[in-house]
């Protein structure tokens, strides 16, 4: 089987195909046939040496869509034959990759595969960043950094079925601006000066997704509303914002954290029923995955150059079969 491998951390140019042996599945894993596989910032900040934990070589990669060719002697609820999406073992850049049952989905029969190869970490994770920890309710206003993005766009939709009053999409340039729009968004602000216009216009929000950290966390703060929370998710803008204690008692506002990797480690039974309700959104047409570019596995490295451009907006994938 083919794979891509990281040799040496840098550049996108440090991935390269090569071939190797197909993996073995344990009693509670499933063995998957990749047919696309989909591309995300943690794949780039792995590449980097970014990332904590884990060494060289490795197989970029978080989730996949594929078919199930054999399982453990212990699975019960995933049969062979069955098309599912899945957080793997190891890279999901690869034609075969070995996931845990715990951690492997069925696909509604009328889901298409694309949409599938897009669903697993933005739609997974922006339900349980809305539903789970900010806990959204209906007529709240919401914030959403990097709104063009896979999350971000995702975000949007499922913070207005949700019930949310307002969303506010916050992007790096103009051009990002009709993405944002098209995802249901009713504002789209730059970074400049986002949060002196929410409160010109708005008076703060009640929710906002910051998965860019730095500065701009620290900005957020001047918008988030009494009895807000900020749900900090990630760490693009390189740097962490710095939070005060003073900021929070009197306000009564809430600094929450969440990491989907972390959870799908050491919890990983708590995503199932996020990822239910994410697969019946999509099976009925209620959410909607913007995915701009594919790439042939040979050209991850072309995929991954286009993420870092931050020029790309919604899901990019690969395609494997």
């Amino acid at each position: 089987m083919k794979k891509i491998e990281v040799q040496e951390f840098g550049g996108p140019e440090v991935m390269h195909i090569v071939d190797c042996d197909m993996p073995e599945v344990e009693g509670d894993e499933v063995l998957i046939k990749v047919m696309k596989a989909s591309v995300n910032y943690a794949d780039v900040k792995k590449r980097m040496g970014n990332s904590v934990g884990g060494g060289i070589p490795f197989t970029p990669g978080i989730d996949a869509v594929g078919i199930v060719v054999d399982k453990g002697h212990k699975v019960t609820s995933i049969e062979k034959g069955q098309r599912v999406i899945a957080f793997p073992v190891e890279g999901s850049y690869a034609e075969y990759v070995v996931a845990k049952e715990s951690l492997t989905y069925g696909i509604p029969d009328g889901l298409d595969n694309r949409t599938a190869a897009a669903c697993p970490t933005v739609g997974i994770l922006s339900y349980i960043l809305l539903a789970d920890i900010a806990r959204v309710r209906a007529g709240e206003r919401v914030l959403i950094h990097a709104a063009a993005g896979g999350v971000g766009t995702t975000s949007i939709q499922l913070a207005k079925w949700m019930g949310a009053k307002d969303v506010i999409g916050v992007v790096s340039h103009k051009d990002k601006a009709d993405v944002v729009l098209e995802a249901g968004a009713d504002e789209v602000l730059l970074y400049n000066d986002f949060a002196e216009q929410i409160n010109a216009q708005f008076g703060g929000v009640d929710v906002i997704l910051d998965s860019v950290a730095g500065d701009i966390s620290e900005k957020s703060m001047e918008c988030l509303a009494n009895y807000g929370r900020l749900v900090q998710f990630g760490n693009a803008g390189g740097r962490p914002g710095n939070i005060k204690t003073s900021d929070l008692h009197k306000s009564c506002r809430s600094v929450l954290g969440f990491s989907l990797g972390t959870t799908r480690l050491n919890r990983p039974e708590s995503i199932r029923e996020a990822a239910s309700e994410v697969l019946t959104l999509l099976d009925t047409n209620q959410l909607r995955l913007h995915i701009s570019e594919e790439y042939p596995l040979e050209k991850a490295s072309d995929a991954h150059a286009w993420l870092e451009s931050r020029k790309s907006t919604g899901k990019l994938l690969l395609h494997i079969l």
